[in-house]
Formats: structure tokens, C-alpha cells, sequence
């Protein structure tokens, strides 16, 4: 029976150090894992990022980014976009390229170039240029063409579009398609 006794104490004391040596191995392997991946969150935030053509995509940008001669469209400027074709999916900032300025979902801040554009998001702020472009607009758009699907706020240019509006159009054509005037020339207001 003492054999039986101390031999059920030893497995159950090699139960527990194993099940010790399990939690810490499992503690660490999660620590490591959370370092890696701040590592890799630090690694991918660059304070000055400077495109030059096929850099890595996935890096997001908190400061300058120099975009010549284009962007590898990185996720997430925070910052100052300059250059002559800049692409990303978020935008925070000023964004002043030369021909170009796109991203993809949401933009604050300033766009300033050829053609502006937000695809399918938000743009929250001004964008100034030959051909601007926002799928939902709240500011301002200052340009030759500017085009807005749901708007808030102004148009200046010589073609002013949008498809509702909550401000003012000034220009020679101005249009508003779900008003009940939906083309009025020198200014528009929807409401």
C-alpha cells in the first residue's frame, strides 16, 4: 500500500510540475506572440516613408510620405501625402500630389491636385483641383468638375454634380439630382 501511496504522490507531483511547465510555456508563447506583434506594428510605422515604386503595400505612414514618381497605396497616412500620385485606403492630413490623389475609403483633411478622389467613403474636409470626386462629401470641393454622390457643404466650380446636397453650388452648371429643380445655372441650394 506505501508503494502505491508514494507512487500515486509521484504522479501527481509530476501532474502538477508538468502542468506548471505547460501554463509557463503557454505564458510565454503568448508573450512572445504579443511582442512579435508589436514588433511588427512598430516595424510598419514609419515617420518618413519615401515610395519609390515597389515598396511593401501594408505599411501605414505617421508623418511625411514622398511619393515619386507613385505610392504603393499604403493603408493609413497620418500626415503629409506629398508627390505625384498618391494612394491609400485612410487618409488623415494633407495630401498635395501632382496628378493624383486616391484613397480608397475614408479621407480628413486637404486634397490638392489634378484629379481628388475618395472612392467609397468619406470625405470630411477640402479637396482642390481640376476634377474632384468624393462618393460622400462633407466641406468643400474647389474645382473645374467637381462630383459628389450624397454631399454636405459647397461646390465651387464650372460643373457642380451631386446626387443630394445639403448646401450651396456655385458654377455654370450646377446640378442636383434628387432635387426638385435639379439643374439650376450660377447657384444651387438643396436642402
Amino acid at each position: 500500500m506505501k508503494k502505491i501511496l508514494s507512487f500515486a504522490l509521484t504522479i501527481a507531483a509530476a501532474a502538477a510540475f508538468a502542468a506548471g511547465d505547460n501554463a509557463a510555456a503557454g505564458a510565454n508563447a503568448d508573450a512572445e506572440m504579443q511582442s512579435r506583434a508589436q514588433a511588427k506594428y512598430e516595424k510598419n510605422v514609419w515617420p518618413a516613408f519615401f515610395a519609390l515604386s515597389q515598396i511593401p503595400h501594408a505599411t501605414d505612414v505617421v508623418g511625411l510620405r514622398l511619393t515619386i514618381p507613385y505610392s504603393t497605396s499604403q493603408d493609413n497616412i497620418t500626415g503629409l501625402d506629398l508627390g505625384f500620385w498618391g494612394r491609400s485606403l485612410y487618409m488623415q492630413g494633407i495630401q498635395v500630389n501632382l496628378l493624383r490623389n486616391d484613397v480608397a475609403d475614408q479621407a480628413s483633411g486637404i486634397q490638392v491636385g489634378i484629379y481628388n478622389s475618395i472612392g467609397h467613403g468619406e470625405l470630411l474636409g477640402i479637396q482642390a483641383g481640376l476634377w474632384n470626386e468624393a462618393f460622400c462629401q462633407r466641406g468643400i470641393q474647389v474645382g473645374l468638375v467637381n462630383v459628389a454622390g450624397e454631399a454636405q457643404g459647397f461646390q465651387f466650380g464650372l460643373i457642380n454634380r451631386a446626387e443630394t446636397l445639403y448646401g450651396y453650388q456655385v458654377g455654370l452648371v450646377n446640378v442636383i439630382r434628387s432635387a426638385e429643380v435639379p439643374f439650376f445655372p450660377i447657384i444651387n441650394i438643396g436642402f
